[in-house]
């Protein structure tokens, strides 16, 4: 296992509702995410600068090319980017973190 940490921002005023989404998330695109290896997966967010910060575990070997054009993966971007930056194809705006520390 892999870990990939990233960040997104959020739009001022969005922070408990895009907290209610995430607190319903939607059981296929959890099964999605899953299948498509990838497992322990956090989001936290910095209230000062509405900054969102992801890390997750991936599986490597299990390709994740497909993700992005999957059906439930472009719904939930649909459905999340009016509280978000995004691309013009709904996906969340994302910056690479690089790790530079791990305690296992």
């Amino acid at each position: 296992m892999k870990h990939r940490a990233f960040k997104m921002k959020l739009k001022p005023g969005y922070a408990a509702e895009y907290q209610r989404r995430h607190d319903a998330l939607w059981p296929e695109l959890a099964t999605l995410l899953r299948e498509h290896g990838i497992s322990d997966y956090s989001i936290f967010l910095d209230e000062e600068t509405l900054t969102l910060f992801g890390v997750l575990k991936f599986d490597e070997s299990i390709s994740r090319t497909a993700l992005p054009q999957h059906p439930v993966m472009r719904r939930w971007w649909a459905y999340m980017a009016d509280l978000m930056e995004t691309n013009p194809d709904q996906s969340p705006v994302e910056a690479e973190l690089k790790q530079v520390f791990y305690l296992a």
